[in-house]
């Protein structure tokens, strides 16, 4: 692998474990060369952080992006910005001559994506979309029996996401909490969960059904708990010593100095009021998706539980897979371990025999041992094979963030959506072969068939 001369775009909160990577964890294989982002705040913060440990980068705003790649003799662009920006930026990377490295989700609409296909081929550049789920150690796991074909093929899945109202409502704060920003939490938010039925299932969806509220983050349930005298932000709010959300990133120093201190800049306040009514996002989800090859899921997402985490279930043509894990919450960027994972489980129900638990691999670190997992892969000089098919490029992206994109507008409009009406001629991602699928089913020998009546 040749060394590759990259820039990232978006200094967040997000962007850090990608920047760390670059600039100290893999020097064989890429060299970080260059900062950009619209808040000039954070970008020094970047910077200055990369020059206490000896690293000095230079940084631009956007409008400097093109000028930055050429002076660096960039080839490598990743994007860690607001969701809504993903689209702009892939495309001028792509045009000035770089491949692209986008944090999920590829982009927050239809429209978008359709710029970014076309730019894509007119380019011939390559765009790779990080999905840290697929490659926490169980998920990983679930993978392999679900190839192995321990239930057969599958024709059915069912998945339930609950967030926490610790990490829930933390969306409900930031720039998430308007579509325009992060197409809802059924694209920002479900990309991962959509993706990886995607993947675990080898299959990509045809129509969507959907219905979704808020019904929690609103200012009814804030009259629910007496809080009358709210402001717009926890800064200043009168009911602050009575508010059991109250986020006071005055003593959280790592939301402090990246956002409170950069206020100023552009106006961007990371304690929004959770009940605030100038929002649009739903705080409930359910969705139908049906796949090219038949399956059915259904799909439920709720965003202020007591408890975090996810059970699915895959029913297939010898039995029933299910796994369960509860996960941390955080509020994202205040100094947790975010998405830990714990209480795990797998359970195989086959048909015409005893049910049995199977020993989960563990999952450490940050989502579920996820990230340092991605990091290695992306820019390692040698990440090794992908028999799973880990490594995800723009179409996997393309098709994780239409099943949300046809919910939202099925929400919108009260109809089922098609895919295909959406964005035509989508070509599939690559999925590893699966023989063990179309494999005979060898019924036990000590069951016969049952007489007609």
């Amino acid at each position: 692998m040749s060394k590759r001369r990259a820039i990232q775009i978006g200094t967040g909160s997000r962007g850090v474990v990608y920047r760390d990577a670059m600039a100290f964890q893999f020097p064989e294989t890429v060299e970080l060369v260059g900062l950009c982002d619209v808040n000039p705040g954070r970008l020094a913060l970047y910077q200055a952080d990369l020059r206490a440990r000896g690293r000095e980068v230079p940084g631009v705003p956007p409008a400097e992006l093109e000028a930055l790649i050429r002076r660096q003799k960039a080839d490598l662009v990743v994007v860690t910005s607001m969701d809504s920006t993903h689209d702009e930026y892939v495309i001028r990377a792509l045009r000035a001559g770089c491949d692209v490295i986008c944090e999920k989700p590829l982009t927050t609409t239809a429209e978008k994506l359709t710029a970014i296909m076309a730019a894509i081929r007119e380019t011939g550049r390559l765009v790779r979309v990080t999905f840290n789920m697929r490659y926490a150690p169980v998920r990983m796991q679930v993978k392999r029996l679900l190839q192995e074909g321990v239930i057969g093929r599958v024709r059915s899945v069912e998945f339930r996401w609950l967030l926490n109202i610790r990490h829930g409502a933390d969306y409900f704060r930031r720039w998430h909490r308007n579509k325009a920003n992060s197409g809802g939490l059924l694209v920002h938010k479900a990309t991962h969960h959509f993706d990886a039925v995607n993947w675990w299932i080898q299959d990509v969806p045809v129509r969507v059904s959907a219905t979704g509220a808020r019904l929690f983050y609103t200012p009814e349930q804030a009259e629910r708990y007496g809080l009358r005298r709210r402001s717009e932000r926890c800064r200043g709010c009168p009911e602050a010593c009575r508010c059991p959300f109250f986020l006071d990133l005055e003593h959280i120093p790592a939301l402090k100095t990246m956002y409170l201190d950069q206020e100023g800049y552009d106006g961007y306040f990371r304690d929004r009021c959770i009940f605030s009514s100038a929002m649009d996002i739903e705080d409930t989800v359910a969705a139908t998706v049906e796949y090219r090859s038949g399956i059915r899921m259904s799909y439920g997402l709720t965003a202020f539980c007591p408890t975090e985490g996810y059970e699915i279930a895959f029913n297939g043509t010898k039995g029933r897979l299910e796994h369960g894990a509860r996960e941390s919450s955080s509020v994202f960027g205040g100094g947790e371990t975010p998405g830990e994972v714990n209480g795990l489980t797998i359970r195989i129900w086959p048909h015409f025999g005893k049910p049995y638990a199977v020993t989960p691999e563990e999952s450490l670190g940050s989502h579920g041992g996820g990230d340092d997992r991605l990091m290695k892969d992306l820019f390692s000089a040698n990440p090794g094979p992908d028999p799973l098919g880990l490594r995800a490029d723009w179409r996997a992206g393309a098709w994780s963030i239409l099943t949300g994109i046809a919910a939202n507008r099925a929400i919108r409009e009260n109809r089922v959506v098609v895919i295909e009406d959406l964005v035509p001629d989508l070509p599939l991602p690559d999925y590893p072969p699966a023989p063990a699928w179309e494999a005979p089913i060898p019924l036990p020998a000590d069951l016969s068939p049952t007489a007609p009546a």
